[in-house]
């Protein structure tokens, strides 16, 4: 699981940072995830190592223009490369009457499946390897935040060992990687667990923006390894996070450490804290770390890949 930030900034693009939109990549399945796409996100993804053509879900947090405006531009860009198969969109109510307007007005035809998804708390979508649940925030308008869950497997099968135990290769090799307990002709019992290396935890993504600090937010980041947390305001502009409703760099990091995460990344900066103003953004991230150390403050086209935990590193955390 990789993430790539494509854009960072909050409300509107500055000369760095484009409006929000962050991509998960899935390399051992070729696709591409989105959550929030705002105005320029094609020619962001353009910009990066990202394939257009691995897209297959996007998830879109709240309808403001900076999180959906680069949405349907993307979308008939889609249609013309003639190379993606089927997009599904997942987001608020009212998300499919806006595409259906801009489609109508704009005399657009998309030449894929596109499929929109009106999303509610809990889990909106699950296969065999991943989960997805999303839970509301407390924003002006009507906002979810996503959590991504890899489901655990089994650690790495000892072949030598199986072979040791004159276990017959084939469809019983697969069922024990799979960590299954099997009965052999013989009549031995076999249990996949005790040939497989310890097992790889799935590792957990929580995105959360637009938002004040929510306990919604705390519960889906709940154990998460990233949580990525949008930081429009300093501690010292706390005031205009209550009247815009959106969350300090203080009320990420009490999020964060509220919901004990492994690391922490902030996103969504309001460019009032560009660099040669009273406050700028290192003294944003300053802040965080005072309160949660593991903190990283994100740039765009920054791509961080998630690394995998064992259960035994778990363990030794928790002890």
């Amino acid at each position: 699981m990789q993430i790539t930030f494509l854009g960072t900034s909050s409300g509107v693009p500055t000369r760095s940072r484009n409006v929000s939109s962050l991509a998960v990549r899935l390399p051992q399945r070729a696709e591409l995830w989105l959550f929030d796409c705002g105005e320029g996100t094609q020619h962001q993804i353009l910009r990066s190592d990202l394939k257009m053509s691995q897209l297959s879900r996007i998830f879109i947090t709240h309808l403001h223009g900076d999180h959906i405006f680069g949405l349907m531009g993307l979308l008939a860009s889609c249609g013309l490369g003639g190379n993606v198969e089927r997009v599904d969109i997942y987001g608020p109510p009212g998300l499919n009457e806006y595409i259906q307007a801009c489609t109508r007005y704009s005399h657009t035809h998309f030449s894929y499946p596109v499929k929109v998804h009106v999303v509610h708390p809990g889990i909106i979508y699950e296969d065999e390897e991943y989960t997805v649940s999303c839970g509301l925030l407390h924003h002006r308008i009507t906002a979810f935040g996503y959590r991504i869950a890899e489901k655990d497997r089994p650690g790495r099968f000892d072949v030598e060992k199986a072979q040791a135990l004159a276990i017959p290769p084939g469809r019983i090799y697969g069922q024990l990687k799979r960590g299954q307990t099997v009965t052999l002709a013989d009549g031995r019992i076999i249990k996949g667990t005790e040939l497989c290396g310890a097992t790889e935890i799935g590792r957990k993504i929580a995105y959360c923006t637009d938002t004040i600090y929510s306990d919604g937010a705390v519960e889906l980041a709940q154990d998460a390894d990233v949580l990525i947390h949008e930081a429009t305001f300093a501690h010292q502009d706390a005031d205009l996070a209550f009247q815009r409703l959106h969350s300090t760099t203080t009320m990420a990091a009490q999020t964060a450490l509220a919901a004990g995460v492994h690391r922490l990344i902030m996103t969504h900066f309001s460019p009032r804290y560009a660099p040669g103003n009273p406050i700028e953004l290192k003294d944003l991230l300053d802040e965080a770390r005072a309160i949660f150390p593991n903190t990283d403050m994100a740039y765009d086209f920054w791509s961080y890949a998630v690394p995998r935990r064992r259960e035994a590193e778990l363990t030794e955390i928790i002890q």
